[in-house]
């Protein structure tokens, strides 16, 4: 087994325990109650109702943090940003950098791939009005700590938000915690860098505090950061 095939069967074995992880009660309760209920416009489907792994290239060389997954977006699909309109801005802007095959993710199955990107996230169930506790975020920190781990290749994260910010920065041990500014950058001893991004939000898109262009320059920085 070549070291790619190794890091890509890590991987897989992480993402068979995040999927079937129940550490947090209040998490278990909201995730399984939206995946029962579900939304009218998605009546018809069925929810993931589960954690939700990260997803991409084994050798990537970017990674990128999100927050949590959505409600009715990663709880449906089963796919971090897959299926709601941050992901359509995330992938967007990854397609436009490169380092994604197409500009929409809307399913599991959808054929997206990405090439030299890895996507994760802090927590990976979706939480009651995208807050998780500080007891939810250090039970999932443990996950993000493996993902790093495994994706030894990896020379940028992009850190979507501050809570995102503040984990990454906890799990590669980055001391005092970074102040968050937008296409703010940390450079670490070895030479990788955490650049900080507005998260796409709607809350944020739809007020301009991230513009399209402000997005794509974040990537345009880790394509630069990265060769």
């Amino acid at each position: 087994m070549d070291l790619l095939d190794q890091r890509a069967a890590e991987l897989a074995a992480l993402q068979s325990r995040i999927v079937a992880c129940r550490r947090c009660p209040r998490l278990v309760a909201w995730r399984e109650q939206v995946a029962a209920e579900r939304r009218a416009a998605f009546a018809g489907q069925q929810y993931w109702g589960k954690p939700v792994p990260g997803f991409g290239d084994p050798a990537a060389r970017l990674v990128v943090v999100g927050l949590a997954p959505a409600a009715h977006g990663g709880n449906r699909t089963g796919r971090m940003f897959t299926g709601d309109r941050s992901g359509d801005w995330l992938y967007g802007a990854l397609f436009r950098a490169g380092y994604a095959s197409q500009p929409a993710s809307t399913a599991r199955d959808d054929g997206l791939e990405l090439r030299d990107c890895f996507v994760t996230a802090a927590v990976r169930c979706a939480p009651p009005q995208n807050r998780p506790t500080t007891e939810e975020r250090d039970a999932c920190q443990a996950y993000l700590a493996a993902e790093v781990a495994v994706l030894a290749s990896a020379r940028v994260y992009v850190a979507l938000g501050a809570f995102a910010l503040a984990v990454l920065a906890k799990v590669l041990g980055v001391a005092p915690r970074p102040r968050f500014a937008h296409l703010g950058e940390v450079g670490l001893a070895d030479g990788r860098t955490v650049i900080a991004s507005y998260h796409p939000s709607q809350r944020n898109t739809f007020t301009k505090t991230l513009t399209q262009e402000m997005f794509d320059a974040v990537f345009a920085r880790a394509r630069a950061l990265t060769g």
